[in-house]
């Protein structure tokens, strides 16, 4: 971080990867992560996308914790990623609005995967439903702020206490040297809507939620120099549970504004999200990556 009286940034303080070859930047294995809002769309996908193993491409393999909050789902498809890579994939619910509960779920987490944490990807997230702000009901404002937001504010805190540890001490949780351990990886789920303003939705409260985390993500990367990146990934219309509610007229509406023409799958997200777990992505740090078909672009 930079001298608070200087503004002046301390040098030399980080250190590239020490492979020159590009494929094994591409390598979480051995590695935990976490990916909260995993139980199906975005988050689900993610967790594939690291969980996956393909000697031919590169070794992805990393250990897989994904949260929910009532899809059960995850249950199954938490032992379906152990089964199909071969790594350790388990299923937590877990309430993201409040402070104890994310930690508690952290620290139990980190014991349960080889004493250590590499990657946290903070994906819950809530759509608003109720049109004009003025209008709408302030406890669902409430709601939607405390999950979007204070949700993933938790999740960078309680993940960063373990990378700041482990960057410091050079172990495990249980002392054991700690291998291949670069930086931790903070990637926050953000949104287009936290750059434009979507029409013919009207979803302040979404929008404004989702510009914090990607100012929080730029902030976040500036106070962890030394032991962490923090990004952001801002997602455009894609097809996932939140966008659901979404009537085909409205759709179709939102369609003549992407220069692609269609919804994104969740599937299509996966690269950005494995480039910034990655050490292929070790010189990244508070950036947001949007992905939306090029409806930003105008």
């Amino acid at each position: 971080m930079a001298d608070m009286n200087t503004g002046i940034f301390k040098h030399d303080i980080t250190e590239p990867p020490k492979s020159n070859l590009v494929l094994p930047l591409f390598s979480l294995k051995g590695r935990t992560a976490i990916v909260s809002g995993a139980g199906a769309g975005i988050g689900l996908a993610i967790a594939h996308a690291f969980a996956c193993t393909n000697r031919r491409i590169a070794e992805a393999g990393a250990n897989v914790a994904i949260w929910y909050n009532s899809n059960k789902k995850a249950l199954d498809e938490a032992a379906n990623i152990e089964k199909t890579y071969g790594v350790k994939c388990k299923a937590y619910q877990v309430n993201v609005t409040t402070w104890e509960t994310v930690e508690a779920a952290v620290n139990e987490i980190v014991k349960e995967f080889n004493g250590r944490l590499d990657i946290f990807v903070a994906n819950s997230g809530i759509a608003w439903e109720e049109g004009s702000f003025i209008d709408g009901p302030l406890d669902t404002m409430q709601k939607v702020l405390k999950v979007n937001l204070d949700g993933t504010l938790f999740c960078a805190r309680a993940a960063a206490l373990h990378w700041r540890r482990q960057k410091q001490e050079g172990t495990t949780i249980d002392g054991q040297p700690l291998e291949n351990f670069t930086y931790g990886s903070f990637i926050a789920t953000a949104s287009m809507s936290g750059h434009i303003v979507n029409i013919p939705q009207q979803q302040t409260v979404y929008n404004a939620s989702k510009a914090a985390i990607i100012h929080a993500c730029k902030s976040l990367a500036i106070e962890w120099v030394g032991f962490a990146r923090a990004n952001s990934i801002s997602p455009g219309y894609i097809k996932t549970d939140i966008s659901a509610f979404i009537p085909a007229q409205t759709k179709n509406v939102f369609k003549d504004k992407i220069p692609m023409g269609r919804e994104g799958e969740p599937e299509e997200l996966k690269g950005a999200y494995f480039y910034l777990a990655s050490d292929a992505s070790s010189y990244t740090t508070g950036i947001d990556i949007i992905v939306d078909g090029g409806y930003c672009a105008p």
